[in-house]
């Protein structure tokens, strides 16, 4: 997931005339919720917003606000029918090392078989993040896939977990 750095300036004004305002000097409204704070608004830049929107829809915004810096997440992205500019943004304000759940887009690369079609029928996917919980999973799934891969039977021999039951061929013996 990137980040990025925006410098974000509280507003004080409310209304569809003040966020007009807010657009046509080339900012974009935004209100900051979560962790049981009071909504916070802000003005950020649109260009430099519409850049980090456009490379990441689930992008880690840096809000540079008077109060310090603020990690926050886009929830939802509003933009213009027909221009397709940015018109509102709410956020998701964060924690390094909080738990967060996020939209991941599904992106088919290749090209399809001859006779073929490809029908995706979700164009996202819901993922929770938990950093620790996953790099403690992680660490502990490979070590135990490792040693699953070779298993002691009861008679002593070993035997290879995921090929127990295959039929082997028949070999000849070693000549000596």
């Amino acid at each position: 997931m990137s980040e990025v750095r925006i410098a974000a300036e509280p507003r004080t004004e409310f209304g569809k005339g003040a966020a007009r305002r807010v657009r046509r000097a080339n900012k974009v409204p935004a209100v900051l919720y979560g962790h049981g704070d009071e909504p916070r608004h802000f003005s950020l830049p649109g260009h430099e917003l519409m850049l980090a929107l456009k490379a990441d829809a689930n992008v880690l915004l840096t809000l540079e606000t008077e109060g310090g810096d603020q990690l926050a997440l886009p929830k939802v992205v509003v933009r213009h029918p027909t221009r397709g500019t940015l018109e509102h943004v709410d956020l998701l304000a964060v924690r390094k090392g909080e738990k967060v759940a996020v939209d991941v887009p599904v992106t088919v690369t290749g090209e399809a078989g001859g006779d073929t079609l490809v029908d995706v029928q979700q164009t996202t996917v819901h993922v929770e993040a938990d950093l620790e919980a996953s790099e403690a999973e992680l660490g502990a799934g490979a070590t135990a896939a490792a040693s699953t891969q070779q298993d002691v039977d009861a008679d002593g021999s070993e035997s290879d977990a995921a090929g127990e039951g295959d039929v082997v061929g028949e070999t000849e013996a070693p000549k000596s």
